[in-house]
């Protein structure tokens, strides 16, 4: 890896006087390739959920939920009012009009009560069935390649060269906070604190939590893993868990783009992809930790 990694004298002088930096190798294959296994399963988990979450629009805190219980803490439908059919979504007690996007939407003219909107899942008509096939192929493809991925890392040991937080990374938290703030970027070639932790929370932290949860609403691992469910709450408070996992992951992912496209999508891309980076120019004044100095 170190010999992948490194580029010789002549290439550094000669990255020098151009004015950009040399490239390093910063994604191994097994790191990109999981990287876009984990993104295709995750958008068609995230459509198909939503499907299947239209099927019951509600969100609950405890073991059960019905008519007789005061429980629910989210809810989207559509009701009748003297302007017509209008959607509202409910949190916590606090209702908002969401006509055309939640509760209510639809082509103008052809407009129906629906959760979600058709553009947001998959099937983009309703069917459950086929969703919950969708759900569960690529619920399972994650879970494998996430398993896979953390005996790999601990393995050659990418988790802790290139995850774990160092005692330097704390200390350079604030700074490191500032500079994105501001958006100044230090290509290194190497993980800066914040993506260290951003990373680390969403694959030892989010996906490890939307698994768990998952396999607690299922009828069938309850029979395998029964304490799962008593863990977590209840089938409803895992699903409301579950619901609230993929709300940050979307999250995340929204950041992940705004950052990728102000530290230059170029760049990133072929890393992602090639596995080669473009790093700062030499002598560009930065310390042990790649910041400037």
């Amino acid at each position: 890896m170190d010999a992948i990694a490194s580029i010789d004298e002549s290439e550094e002088v000669q990255a020098g006087r151009s004015g950009k930096g040399p490239l390093v190798y910063r994604q191994n294959r097994w790191t990109r390739l999981t990287h876009w296994i984990w993104a295709l399963a995750l958008f068609f988990l995230l459509l198909s959920g939503l499907q299947i979450f239209n099927a019951r629009p509600q969100l609950y805190i405890g073991k059960e939920s019905g008519f007789g219980y005061n429980n629910t803490i989210l809810r989207i439908g559509a009701e009748d009012t003297d302007r017509g059919p209008r959607g509202f979504t409910e949190v916590l007690g606090y209702r908002f009009d969401t006509t055309g996007v939640l509760g209510w939407s639809g082509p103008p003219g052809n407009e129906r009560a629906r959760a979600f909107p058709s553009w947001a899942t998959v099937p983009s008509y309703y069917d459950l069935g086929t969703a919950r096939v969708i759900h569960f192929f690529f619920a399972w493809a994650l879970s494998a390649t996430l398993l896979i991925w953390l005996l790999a890392g601990l393995f050659n040991g990418h988790i802790r060269r290139d995850l774990a937080p160092r005692s330097a990374d704390i200390r350079n938290l604030p700074r490191d906070v500032a500079d994105h703030v501001r958006l100044r970027f230090h290509h290194t070639g190497r993980y800066n604190t914040l993506q260290k932790l951003a990373y680390g929370g969403v694959l030892f932290g989010l996906l490890p939590l939307m698994i768990l949860t998952g396999l607690a609403m299922s009828p069938s691992m309850n029979a395998v893993l029964p304490f799962l469910n008593e863990v977590l709450g209840g089938r409803q408070t895992a699903r409301t868990i579950h619901f609230t996992v993929m709300v940050l992951l979307v999250l995340f992912f929204l950041v992940h783009m705004v950052m990728i496209l102000a530290a230059g999508p170029i760049n990133e891309l072929r890393s992602i992809i090639t596995g080669w980076y473009r790093t700062d120019p030499p002598g560009g004044g930065t310390d042990a930790t790649g910041r400037s100095e």
